[in-house]
């Protein structure tokens, strides 16, 4: 092991405690899959030559995370690495042997992971890192999709608004930005399928993409009723469970609400994942222009997502 320089210790306060960031940190730092994650990624990571030497392949993948999980940008998360030790600490920076990566060196880690398409393929590992740990992906899907925000505003160097962002109305409330659809596991709840579109496309449009094809029954609301079809050829042993109209002109059908009720029970694990990616992670507006970049940090962020949803079954026994 390393020797830790003076410049990566602790003051000597006679009173601390752990605050809520490090105990968090210290939680994802058990229940990350380092190993299968490396695996992935390493062998696409720029290799030490006779020039400028790359930035250690850990940290790196730390630092993307830390992205993630506190919503930060590329330059963001370089202030915020020499502003908190508790950052650093996680990610291995020592300011005393070398400076934190810089929002270059961030912004090129990215680019490779999206140019590999990697992010994807994160959240297909993190996923078989938990069917190894007894979570496996069943026989039900809940499908459903969430509105991320865009800038609308039109000042900015282009002169115009993001052109593959489009706006929709939903109740009385016009929203301008993408969409993220996801197939949702219903008995464990975390997340197997990703879909990103413009926020005008349909939910429906999407449905087929959303399941593995080895449903028995899949669930969603009331926007995707009538879609058996789409199911059947998808999932042809899959039973159509989504909500159903109930008013109509001159009735209200209380059997199908009853109905409606007893599967929205089953439903509502869906709104967990869009809890932890909106209020836990903070991603409510997208990060960067046009729906590709946005669909990899997408998938990258619900695989930590499934990770924090099943972190108490993760964490080692005593930790």
């Amino acid at each position: 092991m390393r020797q830790i320089t003076l410049a990566s210790q602790t003051s000597f306060e006679k009173y601390g405690r752990k605050s809520k960031r490090e105990q968090f940190l210290e939680t994802m730092e058990e229940i990350v899959p380092w190993a299968e994650l490396s695996a992935l990624i390493e062998p696409h990571y720029p290799k030490a030559g006779n020039g400028r030497q790359p930035v250690g392949f850990a940290i790196m993948l730390r630092v993307y995370f830390l992205q993630q999980w506190f919503n930060l940008s590329d330059p963001g998360v370089e202030d915020a690495l020499y502003e908190s030790p508790a950052l650093r600490r996680f990610a291995g920076v020592d300011l005393g042997r070398s400076a934190a990566p810089d929002e270059t060196t961030i912004l090129r880690f990215r680019h490779l992971l999206e140019e590999h398409d990697l992010c994807g393929q994160m959240l297909d590992t993190v996923n078989l890192y938990l069917e190894h740990q007894g979570i496996r992906i069943g026989t039900g899907t809940i499908v459903d999709a969430t509105i991320i925000h865009a800038p609308s505003s039109t000042k900015n160097s282009s002169g115009e608004r993001d052109p593959e962002m489009h706006q929709t109305r939903k109740g009385q409330q016009w929203y301008f930005g993408a969409k993220a659809h996801i197939g949702v596991d219903a008995r464990e709840g975390h997340v197997h399928s990703v879909c990103t579109s413009a926020a005008s496309v349909s939910d429906v449009h999407m449905l087929g993409d959303l399941l593995h094809g080895e449903e028995k029954k899949v669930w969603g609301d009331g926007g995707y009723q009538g879609q058996t079809e789409v199911i059947c050829r998808a999932a042809p042993e899959a039973q159509d469970m989504t909500c159903r109209r109930t008013r109509f002109q001159d009735s209200v059908d209380e059997e199908a609400r009853r109905k409606n009720r007893t599967k929205s029970k089953v439903r509502a694990k869906v709104e967990h994942v869009f809890r932890i990616l909106k209020r836990v992670i903070g991603f409510t507006k997208v990060r960067y222009r046009g729906l590709f970049k946005n669909h990899q940090w997408l998938c990258a962020a619900f695989a930590l997502v499934n990770l924090y949803l099943h972190r108490k079954r993760l964490v080692p026994l005593g930790a």
